[in-house]
């Protein structure tokens, strides 16, 4: 825990301004969040829990990306959380959306959505952008060095990761899997 916090940062409550992981009846006018980027309604589909987040000319989007991420976690029931573990798992989760939000900024000309499906296993995160570069871990992997840690931190921490490219489409969508809290 940081000196500067009175509490571990996934276990602060809602956040009080930002993106929006609200569900279904408690979207703002035009599924727009309070911070302006339009968050799509969750599904549900067989236990499936499903939330979107378009970046479309927002600025700041790993921070939005976070707060998004952070109100779905809540409504899921991830957070806050009750054993270090499960804070853990939820901390590992907001790494991962971080990071290839990060990626898609650095390399990609910016994320156009983000999407994160949770069923009572897996936790699922997308993020889709116009970029054609490939995403991959940098090898050999340098841990004193800064920069170039993204998808080898990817790697380490979910069960898989991969990418999707959609024939005749720009862009991809590079997905990764996170085991849900036990």
């Amino acid at each position: 825990m940081s000196t500067t916090r009175p509490f571990s940062p996934g276990d602060r409550g809602p956040e009080p301004s930002g993106a929006s992981g609200a569900s279904e009846g408690d979207m703002p006018a035009a599924g727009a969040s309070p911070g302006g980027a339009a968050a799509a309604p969750t599904v549900s589909s067989g236990g499936r829990q499903v939330r979107r987040l378009s970046f479309d000319g927002e600025s700041g989007v790993v921070p939005l990306a976070r707060d998004f991420t952070r109100q779905a976690l809540y409504a899921w029931g991830w957070l806050p959380a009750a054993s270090a573990d499960r804070r853990a798992a939820a901390e590992d989760v907001l790494l991962v959306v971080s990071e290839l939000v990060t990626n898609a900024c650095l390399h990609a000309e910016g994320p156009d959505e983000l999407e994160i499906a949770c069923d009572n296993k897996v936790i699922r995160i997308e993020v889709s952008d116009r970029g054609t570069g490939q995403p991959a871990p940098r090898t050999p992997h340098r841990a004193g060095r800064p920069g170039g840690h993204g998808m080898f931190i990817v790697q380490r921490l979910c069960l898989d990761w991969g990418v999707v490219r959609t024939p005749g489409v720009a862009g991809k969508t590079v997905w990764a899997e996170l085991g849900a809290p036990v």
